[in-house]
């Protein structure tokens, strides 16, 4: 059984303390306003918070993915949402593995002290969706420079991001033996790149989570922006995207952990029939099985993250990860919101808005059906179905 460090409780506490700062009234209004919570991500930053996976050289604290994953885990246990924040986690985890030292040099130190935003990454293309190897578009070598064309879409936070890691084709995929191979990741930076090549596009969507549509046309990023070797980007990006997903599976646990604690706060309070409720079986039962699938995905979660620190295979860890604290967050939710009834539909409740976050994380980073054509292939030997 996982037992945490004591340096971890440490963080949970400061984590929670901070987050203590910014009750339900606002990130309620925050949602209300589709906005951007500046002054929550601002606070994280000044405390050092979104440098934990930065190494102490750098500036940052070197905790790795484990502390990250329960920092991710706190700030949506104190009701809040950590997508306004996570990609500049596992962004980071792909400068860091993958860039060079003179990247790191340039991009870290300023990262860490809170002075840069790496929160976007572009990958997935309206016409490929999850199938990444078909990905359109393209990034052309000429005089020192890369020159990008295509579409990327539901690409978050680009206006609250100073970079982008770009995932884009350098060789054709006729040209290539693999189709994995012929891909390259960039660093952008985004001031320059918006309306220099770049345009953005909003897309309004179910949850406040600020995600866009971009358009390249001839953007030009320096030749020294190219991330490690040319056509490995698809490489580099995995480690990226098992970072991503196992950051999802720890806020999809402090969602579910909210959910568990508003249910069981309501049912022993709420009066019906001269008896709090809670003392119905068909109503504790349900958030008992909850609380069960949350704790299990929770033993996922930090296998997959202390795989990652070791630098170890962390693929099939991940993916599973992802897979059950999604489904644990969102049975927890629904729990959450029958237990409360109609109140549960009130804007003051709060949990018809964790409600609409949580279920983000059945579609995405990665649907529930590649997750388990992945298990199926790799680890149960059964044929490639696609």
């Amino acid at each position: 059984m996982y037992n945490e460090s004591d340096q971890h409780q440490e963080i949970r506490d400061a984590v929670r303390s901070l987050c203590a700062q910014f009750p339900d009234e606002y990130f309620r209004k925050v949602d209300e306003q589709r906005a951007y919570p500046e002054k929550f991500v601002d606070a994280l930053m000044e405390a050092g918070w979104l440098a934990a996976m930065i190494p102490e050289e750098y500036g940052g604290t070197g905790l790795g993915l484990t502390a990250a994953s329960v920092i991710m885990e706190e700030i949506n246990r104190s009701g809040g949402n950590s997508g306004a924040v996570h990609g500049q986690m596992y962004n980071m985890g792909t400068l860091l593995r993958s860039g060079s030292k003179a990247q790191k040099d340039k991009y870290l130190p300023p990262i860490a002290a809170g002075k840069l935003r790496i929160q976007s990454m572009a990958v997935t293309e309206p016409t490929t969706g999850t199938d990444t190897t078909k990905i359109k578009t393209t990034a052309v070598k000429k005089d020192g420079r890369y020159v990008v064309n295509g579409q990327k879409v539901w690409i978050s936070r680009v206006q609250h991001s100073d970079l982008m890691i770009l995932l884009a084709r350098t060789t054709p995929i006729a040209e290539v033996k693999k189709k994995s191979e012929g891909m390259s990741i960039f660093i952008v930076d985004l001031k320059h790149a918006i309306d220099n090549g770049l345009s953005v596009r909003p897309i309004p969507n179910l949850v406040n989570h600020e995600t866009n549509e971009l358009f390249f046309d001839n953007l030009e990023i320096p030749e020294e922006n190219l991330i490690g070797e040319e056509g490995k980007g698809f490489k580099y990006i995995l480690d990226g995207l098992n970072a991503e997903r196992t950051l999802i599976a720890a806020e999809c646990i402090g969602d579910g952990y909210w959910f568990i604690d508003r249910a069981t706060k309501y049912a022993n309070e709420r009066i019906v029939f001269d008896r709090p409720i809670g003392k119905n079986q068909g109503v504790q039962f349900p958030i008992a099985d909850a609380f069960i699938e949350i704790e299990a995905a929770n033993l996922m979660r930090f296998k997959a993250a202390e795989l990652f620190d070791a630098n170890q295979a962390c693929g099939a860890q991940a993916n599973m990860a992802k897979y059950l604290a999604a489904k644990a967050s969102w049975e927890a939710a629904n729990v959450c919101m029958q237990t409360h009834g109609g109140f549960g539909f009130a804007n003051e409740y709060d949990i018809e808005r964790k409600f609409r976050e949580t279920r983000l994380y059945q579609v995405a980073p990665i649907s529930t059906n590649l997750i388990f054509s992945y298990v199926a292939e790799h680890l149960l030997g059964l044929p490639r179905s696609f």
